[in-house]
């Protein structure tokens, strides 16, 4: 009788101390307090010099376009390096849904260290596209949200990235 009485105050004490965490616990700690970050890069192309030759442009179903380019905080060419862009695309229609269509972009800045995907599987070649942010790493984990590369000219994207977190908080 004695031993079902200890088992009842504990089984209530238990109770009572796990509903007094929930209701008083401290929230936890974040980082950034809003939900939604806006961020700038941009890529140069790289500028090659020499003699000029005559290249013949494959055909637009064929091959994949990999590229590994440089990150950098503004448009100049002095402006500093801040990450890399790096992709494996292939641009045929039976591979437009592929798990390999997908951009990396690692950033490394005083303020931000990580990496973001972005889905690249609706590519138009225009000089402005939207494409889906699918996740990242570090300082953007479990980030959403959208990748807009826009065509300054020749040699120079933007890229706009408007994130938020997964789970919108």
């Amino acid at each position: 009788m004695l031993s079902r009485i200890i088992y009842c105050i504990a089984v209530l004490l238990a109770t009572i101390a796990v509903i007094l965490l929930a209701l008083f616990s401290p929230q936890p700690y974040r980082k950034n307090p809003t939900p939604f970050l806006a961020l700038s890069f941009y890529i140069r192309q790289p500028q090659v010099t020499g003699p000029k030759t005559n290249t013949v442009a494959p055909p637009p179903r064929a091959g994949a376009l990999i590229f590994h380019h440089t990150l950098i905080e503004g448009p100049e060419n002095t402006s500093r390096v801040v990450g890399k862009a790096q992709g494996f695309i292939i641009p045929v229609e039976s591979f437009a849904h592929s798990a390999f269509n997908i951009i990396y972009l690692t950033i490394h800045t005083n303020e931000y260290s990580g990496s973001i995907s972005i889905r690249a599987n609706s590519l138009s070649h225009k000089e402005r596209e939207v494409l889906s942010v699918v996740g990242g790493t570090g300082s953007f984990a479990f980030m959403r949200g959208l990748a807009v590369f826009a065509l300054l000219d020749e040699a120079i994207y933007q890229i706009k990235l408007h994130l938020k977190f997964a789970n919108g908080t």
